[in-house]
């Protein structure tokens, strides 16, 4: 079986468990004899590709067109009627395809986008239209940063554009597109191959956003969960979301697990504390739905009964600011320390000095960075509502709100050498359990059922 995936990220170039999980699904489903062809918007040449084949959506060629198009007729000051031209950029991909519309139809499509300002889209066009010139005709390609700027939607756009090439280029029996940014890519590919669509949900806005959710957004998100064949959610609580958040059928969505990746030999020398203090370690991106605010609020409580512990915040995002603000204003900065974004050998360096880790979400479809702290003999405390709480027995989970029970369970870990070394033994055990290979194979299986219900 040979897999066509979209995805918009894949180690070493990653901002956060999208890329990981990716990676460690793509080795898992390799290890089951299963061929998979990864796309990314930007590739950048030193990703793994001893297991998988990588392509970056900018190195793919498109055909771009400037057409003068005669608008409808018009009434002028002096009662004669004459045309008012537009022009038009038009990039086409997916020369192999049928129109999906008739001259008229497609006519008319055609003025709605430039009334609109939109000047790109990926429906295949092979005819003329009437009152049109040809301009220019270039052939090139389409530049992505890859990454999540101002312009993401627009990339997201071209994402799509350059999957439809893609998807008739390459031989493949089933599409996987990977999170909101990927659906359009992955629709483009099934309306250009006719081969079912299977997309994951690591995320949905609502996790990201709450109720506030961008409307863009969701809107592309439902769009992903209804043309799919089949949906994978990350956990239960995703599942769910998927369901009564976006009215999918309950028979559309299944639920499979993440994992981690083995534990490796770290590159590093053994780090040594310089003071005898407890180090607790919150490790994620610094937003509304990784539950910064709280993870503060509770070292405040902590610290006010020990001076033998000190706070690090890992990471980056819009609330970094706001958070360093509420920090001083606690009076801890003096026990409080903001590392920025971390990654690779970095993020094992900071687990390595952690003796405590807290994944406080408010919304977390599942949480990777738990099972590679407790890979690295590290207790950890995560909230209740997140989706790796459905697996994990041997973490303390508590309510993301209740910073009372999140300080208890941080004093109780830094201040009780059992306590501690229970949770360190036992988490390290449950978590060698979870390998993506495992995952991997409920994959697998979905896939063929999916195949299978398409004959």
């Amino acid at each position: 079986m040979r897999v066509l995936m979209f995805g918009w990220e894949f180690p070493p170039h990653i901002s956060g468990g999208l890329g990981t999980a990716c990676y460690g699904l793509t080795k898992g489903l390799a290890y089951h004899d299963l061929d998979i062809v990864f796309v990314v918007p930007k590739s950048y040449g030193d990703e793994d590709q001893s297991l998988i084949k990588v392509i970056g959506a900018s190195q793919v060629p498109v055909k771009r067109r400037q057409y003068l198009i005669a608008a409808d007729k018009q009434i002028s000051k002096d009662g004669s009627s004459q045309n008012s031209p537009y022009s038009m950029t038009y990039i086409e991909v997916g020369s192999r395809l049928v129109p999906y519309l008739s001259p008229e139809e497609f006519e008319s499509f055609i003025r709605e986008r430039i009334a609109h300002k939109d000047y790109a889209w990926a429906e295949p066009f092979t005819r003329n239209i009437p009152g049109s010139a040809i301009l220019t005709e270039t052939v090139g390609t389409i530049n992505f940063t890859g990454k999540y700027g101002p312009e993401l939607l627009q990339e997201v756009s071209n994402y799509s554009l350059v999957a439809s090439e893609i998807a008739q280029e390459e031989q493949f029996d089933l599409i996987h597109a990977h999170d909101w940014l990927a659906y359009p890519a992955g629709i483009a590919a099934k309306k250009a191959s006719g081969k079912p669509l299977v997309i994951h949900v690591h995320a949905t806005e609502f996790d990201r956003t709450g109720e506030n959710y961008n409307t863009i957004v969701f809107d592309i998100e439902k769009s992903g969960m209804e043309a799919a064949d089949l949906i994978i959610a990350v956990s239960n609580l995703t599942r769910n979301t998927v369901i009564n958040k976006y009215g999918i059928p309950a028979s559309k969505v299944v639920t499979v697990y993440n994992a981690v990746e083995p534990g490796e030999p770290v590159e590093y020398q053994p780090v040594k504390k310089v003071l005898d203090e407890k180090i607790v370690t919150f490790l994620g991106r610094i937003t509304y739905q990784k539950g910064p605010e709280y993870f503060i609020e509770a070292a405040s409580k902590v610290l006010k009964h020990t001076d033998k512990a000190r706070f690090v915040m890992a990471g980056s995002g819009d609330l970094l600011r706001k958070m360093i603000r509420r920090a001083a204003r606690l009076g801890i900065m003096e026990k409080f320390h903001f590392t920025d974004f971390l990654k690779g050998p970095d993020v094992d360096q900071m687990f390595a000095l952690s003796d405590v880790y807290v994944m406080p979400s408010v919304s977390e479809p599942f949480g990777i960075s738990p099972l590679e702290a407790m890979r690295s003999n590290v207790p950890v405390i995560i909230s209740k509502q997140s989706g790796v709480s459905e697996i994990l027995k041997h973490a303390i989970k508590i309510d993301f709100w209740d910073v009372d029970a999140m300080a208890d369970a941080i004093y109780g870990l830094i201040s009780y050498p059992s306590l501690s070394e229970f949770f360190r033994q036992h988490g390290r055990a449950e978590v060698d359990k979870l390998k993506w290979e495992e995952s991997a194979l409920e994959v697998k299986k979905h896939y063929s059922n999916v195949l299978k219900s398409r004959k």
